[in-house]
């Protein structure tokens, strides 16, 4: 099948990446797959690792008038039997047209971008249940979880610290990662790891300074190598104010790490307390740094954690699983005459 995919987000997130690793993996399966993205050399050598050909546009705001009639005319010389359109932006681009028109949510977004959409696709059953909340039919609202590449048996980053604990995530303010800061505060034999690089860098810094604890805490900046910095952690802590999937979730699963998580959207639809991590309430520093100490005094449990995470990442996320779920419903939603 001919599928389009057409992505107009940042240089980094976990929606981009689950975009590349997704058009990768339908291109593996034997799908002819266009990737249309904003124009960025990593993201295109990327996908040319891949085996695909990306087109590159502007995607820009209101005074651009080149990438609408330029992203039409590719789609329609690819011809794709369904055209996917990721977030708002590539969805306020795309165009109605032969194909059958997808929009992607991975997340509670306005929805007036996707009113030519045929199909709505949610990458948690609750982003789903909103969709429908908001007026869309059931049967054009759909759940296809993502996957997270298997970082098992990665050589492991040689990170400081005792107790290693490691954070991931843009620093931005929904990341939470100064609740993370505050509650390594009452962790004095731990060490905190954050990769990422954003916005809130500065005031970061500035609060760990304040707290006292910035010589038991690295801020590594942006990194690749995830697989290696979850091999080389004791601990895995998503302390997200908001977070409708979480994606370092499934990879910390993955690397069979154990989790600790506040219990925002994603994590809490994800992980059963106790059974494939611990979950503790948003903005709760104390409540975090109790369920963290809890698994540094109790190693075994916090290795039956990590076993549980392991498999229901491999029940559900691995990249055969949903690849197999996406090529499903792209054939349900293709014309007829296309689903071939």
């Amino acid at each position: 099948m001919r599928i389009a995919q057409i992505m107009a987000g940042a240089p980094h997130g976990g929606a981009e990446a689950f975009y590349e690793r997704l058009c990768i993996g339908l291109h593996a399966a034997g799908e002819q797959v266009l990737p249309v993205i904003r124009r960025d050399a990593e993201r295109s050598a990327k996908l040319r690792a891949g085996g695909l050909a990306p087109v590159e546009l502007g995607f820009g705001g209101a005074l651009d008038l080149l990438t609408g009639p330029r992203l039409r005319g590719a789609l329609t010389g690819f011809a794709p039997a369904v055209a996917i359109a990721w977030m708002n932006r590539a969805a306020r681009f795309t165009p109605k047209g032969a194909w059958t028109l997808v929009g992607r949510l991975g997340g509670y977004y306005d929805l007036k971008y996707y009113r030519r959409c045929d199909h709505l696709v949610g990458n948690t059953r609750d982003i789903v249940r909103w969709i429908a909340a908001q007026g869309w039919a059931p049967a054009r609202t759909h759940y296809l979880p993502n996957f997270a590449a298997d970082l098992a048996g990665a050589a492991p980053a040689d990170l400081p610290g005792r107790t290693r604990l490691l954070a991931m995530g843009r620093l931005h303010r929904n990341k939470g990662f100064d609740i993370a800061l505050r509650a390594l505060a009452a962790l004095p034999a731990a060490h905190l790891s954050i990769a990422g690089e954003g916005p809130e860098r500065a005031a970061l810094e500035s609060l760990a300074a304040e707290l006292g604890v910035m010589d038991r805490v690295t801020f590594l900046g942006w990194r690749s190598d995830i697989g290696a910095l979850l091999a080389g952690c004791d601990i895995f802590v998503c302390s997200s104010r908001h977070e409708p999937l979480g994606n370092i979730v499934l990879e910390a699963w993955s690397a069979s790490r154990p989790v600790v998580a506040a219990a925002a959207q994603g994590p809490t639809e994800l992980i059963t307390d106790d059974d494939t991590g611990l979950l503790v309430p948003v903005e709760d520093a104390d409540a975090l740094a109790c369920a963290i100490g809890a698994l540094i005094a109790d190693p075994q449990r916090a290795a039956r954690l990590a076993q549980a995470g392991r498999a229901a990442y491999e029940g559900d996320f691995t990249e055969a699983a949903v690849v197999a779920r996406w090529r499903d419903f792209l054939a349900a939603v293709a014309p007829r005459q296309q689903a071939a």
